[in-house]
């Protein structure tokens, strides 16, 4: 999907893989790793990502906070953590959101020109796929129509059936624009 001069794209893939100015990772509130994506990018990242992570002593659920990207092909690493899924009416939509405004808001201010964003809360925080999909995209729609410095973000899906959810929910916002 183009916006502007910006472009949103999915791939089916390995976050850790992404040669983008950074990725980011579903983190939680430690940001000192865990198991799926945040396990994967701090081992494939090496020391220094938990050595800075261990530096600004955690985070919130719907904010960021930004890394080197130590060892990986992107120079840094967005820490985003999203919420744990409850029943949908406990806020959880809105902190998905503000986490990512919040890396978007970090790529800008760190003047980044591509990101690449993992599905946030999707695995062992349990949201909704399909819910999180619209959430996701919906907002990095909007922030990219306000903020062109920022020229690509790739959505990284590491399922078939992720991607799928994703591409159908990207073609009904696009239909809607």
């Amino acid at each position: 999907m183009r916006i502007g001069g910006s472009r949103i794209e999915l791939v089916l893939g390995d976050i850790t893989q992404q040669d983008t100015d950074a990725i980011v990772n579903a983190a939680n509130l430690s940001l000192l790793g865990g198991g799926g994506v945040d396990g994967a990018i701090h081992r494939a990242g090496g020391p220094q990502i938990l050595a800075e992570c261990r530096r600004i002593g955690g985070c919130a659920a719907g904010d960021a906070r930004i890394t080197t990207g130590g060892l990986l092909k992107a120079r840094h690493v967005i820490h985003a953590v999203g919420p744990i899924y409850r029943d949908g009416r406990s806020g959880e939509p809105e902190l998905l959101a503000s986490a990512y405004q919040r890396s978007l808001e970090l790529a800008s201010r760190f003047k980044l020109r591509s990101v690449a964003f993992p599905a946030i809360s999707t695995g062992a925080y349990g949201y909704p796929a399909r819910e999180a999909a619209e959430i996701a995209l919906r907002t990095i729609a909007a922030y990219l129509r306000e903020h062109p410095e920022i020229e690509l973000v790739r959505v990284v899906l590491f399922s078939p059936r992720a991607y799928e959810i994703h591409a159908d929910a990207l073609r009904e916002l696009q239909e809607a624009a």
